[in-house]
């Protein structure tokens, strides 16, 4: 047979093909051979788990979606019992509008059939991510690394819950049976109303406010334009209320999606503010305070994000955890956001012991030497060592480094401050003796060297710590240009799930066929309610093509199924005497049938010692 499975007349050898395509990224050959693989063989589960798998990798459209569900609901009902058919069910169920509980029971239910594979667990961590319960998502990316060590999407993800990551859409809840569309919708229109909200009483404010200064002072600064603004605002109020048709859900979403409530609770303070400043005297010290909540409120939420965002999770943490699935397209890009944000946490470190210095004492500039110090502890603990991640970025680099420099130059300010005051007899002079204002180009020729070390110094600190916003700045704004991943929270992405529920099922042999079928030393090994039980089984009846065991059985068997559904079945004596077989599976009743049905998980075959062994 061919690499791509031409000549071949087995369903298995035309799975295993699909198996290759889909490792290769190649989703159309891969759908092409799954179909040939159901055509030879109905019952079979694992072709209709590859088709479900290769029509979610040809895109995200809605048909693609809804035939990825049949195909793996297919599979589920072949082989209730697999623990991967219900795996790759609740992977893609939970990509449907409606049916993110039903998927959540999926995956739970395959994590009841198989709670040692890592599989399981991490998508159950990619539930709890999606609806931003980071604790519990933690919890279950933990367990799957603790089963598999190398998995990556398990470890990239539980970066993203050490930074305390939220999904896109922060605003709905996956578990809601609303269209997210419609909650989508609800959202833009809250976003459009509140940025007009600010923007037009700003704009407002500020041309009353310029011909305030230019002309007489008017006892009602805003006039008539005020309250056509007004107006205005009343119009486009009403106009995005029509787009919000699930009013029911808005005070749930802007309590899920904090930014999206504050930016409403602040649009609405504008407004507000905006209003009283229309009966306020502009002489009313009053008025001024109004202008400046109207004026200032866009920028102050802003930089209110940046601070914040910057300083939530445990960034050096997630760095760890990144660095060491590095190989993985994703846990890069991650890594490389995660940089800069521990950039602007020592950033931010830096511009409060510069703005210490100046203002309190020129002592503080000494404590900027930890700057440098916090970052070469990043680069350690966060398993950076060999892998350029700086390198691979020249904006991140350039940022690094002015950092690096603008500390040093504040200790080196502080350092020659204090030696000029030492060297003159005198105390260390106070921030209006050495900082930038007291020494121009000019000053500096006739001041003692030391003196001008400090103010050049000063300066470069200053610099430093503003080229910094700059090359932030100027990164932004190519990232927005090329459409490319930016240096914000917002670039962060989950890991999605590559190969669960791919792998081929348990196959039995026609030796261990025989020996389950002819056998008439059947016994079942479950979970008792006081502990493990052996229960002898009337009769195998059948066998399904895909390995699944039928078997007749007490209740006190089907109870112990309903309690722990993993098994296993043990025979002996065919096709010879010490031959002996048992196979752990998992078991399910089937009412229907009045049979237990018992998937198999894995096979083991042995021999009973001979005489001459007995000794």
């Amino acid at each position: 047979m061919g690499s791509d499975g031409e000549g071949s007349d087995s369903a298995a050898e035309w799975c295993a093909v699909a198996l290759d395509h889909l490792v290769a990224d190649r989703p159309e050959a891969a759908l092409t051979a799954a179909r040939r693989a159901i055509a030879l063989d109905q019952a079979g589960e694992w072709a209709h788990r590859l088709a479900s798998l290769a029509f979610e990798r040809l895109g995200g459209d809605a048909e693609s979606v809804q035939q990825a569900v049949r195909e793996a609901e297919q599979a589920a009902r072949l082989a209730p019992g697999s623990w991967q058919a219900r795996l790759r069910l609740g992977a893609v169920l939970r990509r449907v509008p409606g049916r993110f509980r039903e998927a959540a029971a999926h995956i739970a239910a395959a994590g009841r059939f198989a709670p040692e594979e890592a599989g399981p667990h991490a998508l159950a961590g990619d539930l709890a991510l999606l609806r931003g319960e980071h604790r519990r998502a933690a919890a279950a990316y933990l367990a799957a690394l603790h089963r598999d060590g190398a998995h990556a999407g398990a470890r990239v993800n539980y970066g993203l819950t050490l930074l305390c990551w939220d999904p896109p859409r922060a605003h709905h809840d996956p578990a809601w049976t609303i269209d997210p569309r419609e909650t989508g919708r609800a959202r833009r229109a809250l976003e459009v109303w509140s940025r007009q909200a600010r923007l037009l009483p700003a704009a407002a404010i500020a041309v009353s406010g310029a011909l305030v200064v230019t002309g007489p002072l008017p006892d009602v600064p805003l006039g008539l334009p005020g309250l056509i603004v007004i107006v205005l605002l009343g119009s486009l109020t009403v106009r995005q209320a029509r787009r919000v048709r699930v009013w029911s859900v808005v005070p749930v979403m802007l309590g899920r999606d904090r930014w999206l409530g504050l930016s409403v609770a602040t649009a609405g303070i504008a407004c507000a503010a905006y209003t009283a400043a229309l009966f306020v005297p502009v002489a009313d010290p009053l008025w001024a305070g109004l202008a400046g909540i109207v004026l200032l409120n866009a920028p102050a939420l802003a930089a209110l994000r940046v601070l914040s965002e910057a300083w939530r999770g445990h960034p050096v943490r997630a760095l760890a955890q990144l660095s060491m699935a590095y190989g993985e397209r994703t846990a890069r890009r991650d890594l490389s956001v995660t940089l800069w944000i521990v950039l602007a946490r020592v950033w931010s470190v830096l511009v409060a012991l510069v703005l210490t210095a100046l203002v309190v004492h020129p002592a503080g500039g000494l404590a900027a030497l930890v700057v440098p110090y916090l970052l070469a502890r990043v680069r350690v603990r966060g398993g950076l060592a060999g892998l350029g991640a700086v390198r691979a970025d020249r904006w991140l680099a350039a940022a690094v480094a002015l950092t690096c420099t603008a500390a040093l130059a504040c200790a080196v300010a502080a350092a020659a401050s204090g030696a000029a005051a030492l060297a003159s007899g005198g105390a260390w002079p106070g921030p209006a003796a050495s900082g930038p204002a007291a020494s121009g180009v000019a000053a500096a020729a006739v001041t003692p060297s030391g003196e001008r070390v400090a103010a050049w110094a000063w300066r470069v600190a200053l610099g430093g710590s503003a080229a910094v916003v700059v090359v932030f700045l100027l990164r932004a704004v190519r990232a927005w240009w090329r459409g490319a991943p930016g240096p914000w929270r917002a670039s962060l992405i989950m890991a999605e799930p590559a190969m669960e529920g791919a792998d081929p099922p348990v196959t039995l042999t026609p030796e261990v066929r025989q020996a389950l079928t002819f056998s008439r030393d059947v016994v079942l090994a479950c979970a008792g309610a006081l502990g493990p039980m052996a229960l002898a089984v009337g009769a195998v009846t059948s066998i399904s093509a895909s390995g699944e065991l039928r078997l007749i059985a007490g209740e006190e068997a089907w109870e112990a199924a309903e309690r722990d559904p993993r098994v296993a079945v043990f025979a002996s004596g065919r096709p010879h005497p010490r031959l002996w077989v048992e196979v752990r599976g998992v078991a399910l009743a089937d009412p229907d049938s009045d049979v237990l049905r018992v998937t198999p998980k894995q096979v083991v075959v042995g021999e009973y010692p001979g005489r001459h062994q007995r000794r």
